[in-house]
C-alpha cells in the first residue's frame, strides 16, 4: 500500500516553503493511440505544434498480425513499416512533417517477442509460432519455451524475463544476432527522423540486454521503458533507471486513487515521498492505453476519459505539478478491453472529428492549455500551497505560474497568494477570462469541478481584465429524430467547457418537450466557432446506451455578447 505523507496537517494557508519535488522534463508529450500516420502528421501541424506539445508517441509501426483488436499491433511479424496506421512512405512523411512542426516522434517499439499463431502479417509475410519461423527469425533466436505464471511476478524474476508473456514467443535478447536485428530496426526508425523510443514490455527483458540494444542505436535518441511495478514485484522499476527513463505506474494508480477516493489536500507532497521513482527518471500519466482498459496495473482506481470532469482535473494537476515527464493520453471510445480503433480517420475534409468515435482528450481546453503552463514553469518549485483540508487546493510554481483546483460541489471563492508579478493574466484552465494580480494576490471564483491556472506566458494583451471575448451568447440546440429507450436521454456536447468538452459524462441534457426533437439553450463564449454533436446515452451511466449523431461535427458561430441564435442536428 502506498502511504500518504503530508508536510502540513489540517488546513494550510499560504505555505511559502518550496516543497522538495524533483523537476524533470519541461515538455509534455501525447500518445495518439492507433491514429493513422496521415492523421498524426496533420495533427502535428494543426494542433500539437501550435499548442507546444514536445512529442507524439505513435503506435507500433512494424508489420503485425491481422485482426481488429488493438493488441494485434503488439504482435510483430517483421520489422517492415507496414501496419494498420499506414505504409513506410506514409510513416516517413509523418515523421518529417512532425519534425518540421517542432514535434518529436516517439515510436512504441515491441522488441521482447514476436507474434503468436500462424498466418500472414499486414505486409504479406508468413509466420508460425509453432515452428518459430518468421521472415527474420528462426528457432535459435528464442528462449526455450516456458510460461509465466501469475505467482512468478512476485517471486521469480528469471521466469518473468525469459518465459513467454501470454504465450508470445520470447526473443533471446542476449543473442548477438537478435540484438543486431533489433538495433537495425531502431536505426531504420532514427534514419527517418524518429527522436524517441518506448520500449514495450521492458520488464520482460534484462536491463543489460536492453542497454546493449539501445547502445547500438544511432542517437541522439530519447528512450523510456515500460516497467509495470506497483511494489512487491520480483522485477523492480529501479533496476531499469540506469538505462533510461521508466514509466511510473504507481503515479497513475495513486493520482486516480486520490481524485476518486481521497482528499486532494493529500497531494501537497506528491512524488518521491510516496515511494515513486526519482522525478528525473519517471514518465508519468493519468492513464495509458493498457490501464484504461483494466490491464497494466491500477485496477478500478485508474481515471479515464469516461470520468469526465474528474479526469480533466487530474490532468490539470499532473501538468501543473513538477514531477516526471508527463504523457497525455488521447483515446478512442471503447466499450470492451479488446476493441480496436474506429474505421474512419480522425481527419475528414481537413477537420479533426473529435468527441465521439475519437475522444481526443489532448484537445480538451484545460489539458491543451496546460501544456504551455508546464513549459513556462519548468524549473520552478512549489510555493504558496493552500488547501481547505478537503478537496480544494491551490499552489504556485515559483514566480511563473499558479493553479487552483476545486473538486467539491460548491464554488471556491477566495483571495490567493500567487507568487506572480502584478499584472493581468488569462485563466488558461478555466473560461479564458482575464484576472488581475495585485500585490501578488488574485481573487478567484472557481466553479465546482473546475480549475484555474495562470502563468507568465499567458498575459492578457493590453491589460484588459475583461476582454470582449469573455462575454457569452445564448445558443439553442436542437437534436431531431432523437428516439430513445427507457432510461436513455439526448444530450449535446462539444469543444467548450459549457458543453462538457466532448465528455459524455459532462454533456448537457436536452428537453424532450417536442419529442423526438430535443432542445436546450446554453450560454457559450461570444463570437466563437463551436463544434458539437447530439448524443444519446443512459441517464445514470454515461458510458452506457451511447449513440452519437453520425457524420462530421456540427458547427455554430456564436453571436456577440448577449445575443441569441439556434443550431440543429439530427440522428
Amino acid at each position: 500500500m502506498i502511504s500518504i505523507q503530508r508536510l502540513v496537517t489540517g488546513v494550510s494557508l499560504g505555505l511559502t516553503l518550496a516543497l522538495p519535488i524533483n523537476t524533470a522534463h519541461a515538455g509534455t508529450f501525447v500518445h495518439l493511440f492507433e491514429w493513422k500516420w496521415s492523421d498524426v502528421a496533420t495533427e502535428c501541424e494543426q494542433f500539437l505544434g501550435p499548442k507546444g506539445y514536445s512529442a507524439v508517441q505513435v503506435s507500433p509501426p512494424q508489420e503485425h498480425i491481422q485482426g481488429g483488436a488493438w493488441w494485434t499491433r503488439y504482435q510483430p511479424v517483421s520489422y517492415q513499416l507496414q501496419s494498420r496506421s499506414g505504409n513506410a512512405s506514409q510513416f516517413a512523411d509523418m515523421v518529417s512533417r512532425c519534425n518540421t512542426a517542432g514535434v518529436d516522434v516517439y515510436v512504441d517499439a515491441v522488441i521482447n517477442h514476436t507474434a503468436n499463431g500462424t498466418g500472414t502479417g499486414t505486409a504479406g509475410s508468413s509466420y508460425s509460432s509453432d515452428s518459430l519461423t518468421y521472415p527474420i527469425y528462426s528457432g535459435n533466436d528464442f528462449h526455450a519455451e516456458c510460461s509465466i505464471n501469475g505467482s512468478d511476478y512476485s517471486s521469480d524474476a528469471w521466469r518473468v524475463r525469459n518465459c513467454r508473456l501470454v504465450g508470445l514467443p520470447d526473443l533471446d535478447t542476449g543473442s548477438s544476432y537478435v540484438r543486431n536485428t533489433l538495433a537495425g530496426y531502431l536505426n531504420q526508425l532514427t534514419s527517418l527522423g524518429v527522436k524517441g523510443i518506448r520500449v514495450d514490455a521492458a520488464k520482460h527483458m534484462s536491463p543489460g540486454d536492453i542497454g546493449a540494444i539501445i547502445n547500438q542505436a544511432n542517437g541522439p535518441l530519447y528512450v523510456f521503458q515500460e516497467v509495470i511495478d506497483l511494489g512487491g514485484e520480483a522485477v523492480s522499476a529501479t533496476e531499469y533507471t540506469g538505462t533510461s527513463d521508466v514509466t511510473e505506474f504507481r503515479y497513475s494508480a495513486s493520482i486516480g486513487n486520490v481524485f476518486k477516493n481521497q482528499q486532494l489536500a493529500n497531494l501537497n507532497a506528491f512524488g518521491e515521498s510516496w515511494g515513486f521513482l526519482s522525478g528525473g527518471d519517471a514518465v508519468v500519466f493519468t492513464d495509458n492505453h493498457d490501464n484504461q482498459r483494466g490491464h497494466g496495473a491500477g485496477g478500478s482506481n485508474v481515471l479515464t476519459y469516461k470520468d469526465g470532469a474528474l479526469y480533466n482535473l487530474a490532468n490539470v494537476f499532473m501538468l501543473g505539478w513538477p514531477y516526471g515527464y508527463p504523457k497525455v493520453m488521447s483515446s478512442y471510445a471503447f466499450s470492451n478491453g479488446d476493441q480496436g480503433p474506429p474505421a474512419q480517420n480522425v481527419y475528414q475534409n481537413g477537420t479533426a472529428q473529435c468527441g465521439s468515435a475519437w475522444v481526443c482528450e489532448h484537445r480538451w481546453d484545460s489539458i491543451a492549455n496546460m501544456v504551455a503552463f508546464r513549459a513556462e514553469t519548468d524549473g520552478q518549485g512549489v510555493n504558496n500551497w493552500w488547501d481547505n483540508g478537503n478537496n480544494q487546493i491551490a499552489f504556485s510554481r515559483g514566480n511563473k505560474g499558479f493553479v487552483a483546483i476545486n473538486r467539491e460541489g460548491g464554488a471556491l471563492s477566495r483571495t490567493f497568494n500567487t507568487g506572480l508579478a502584478d499584472g493581468d493574466y488569462r485563466n488558461v484552465a478555466g473560461n479564458g477570462a482575464c484576472v488581475t494580480v495585485r500585490n501578488g494576490q488574485v481573487a478567484l471564483t472557481v466553479p465546482s469541478m473546475e480549475a484555474a491556472a495562470l502563468h507568465t506566458g499567458a498575459p492578457c494583451d493590453g491589460g484588459d481584465p475583461n476582454p470582449p471575448t469573455a462575454g457569452t451568447a445564448t445558443v439553442t440546440f436542437q437534436c431531431q429524430n432523437g428516439t430513445t429507450t427507457m432510461g436513455q436521454s439526448v444530450y449535446v456536447t462539444g469543444n467548450d467547457s459549457a458543453l462538457g468538452n466532448w465528455s459524455p459524462a459532462d454533456a448537457v441534457k436536452l428537453d424532450p418537450t417536442a419529442y423526438p426533437t430535443w432542445t436546450g439553450s446554453i450560454d457559450l463564449p461570444a463570437q466563437t466557432s463551436i463544434e458539437w454533436k447530439c448524443l444519446k446515452r443512459s441517464e445514470t451511466d454515461p458510458g452506457a446506451q451511447q449513440q452519437w449523431q453520425s457524420g462530421g461535427n456540427n458547427q455554430v458561430q456564436t453571436g456577440g455578447e448577449g445575443t441569441s441564435s439556434s443550431t440543429s442536428g439530427s440522428f
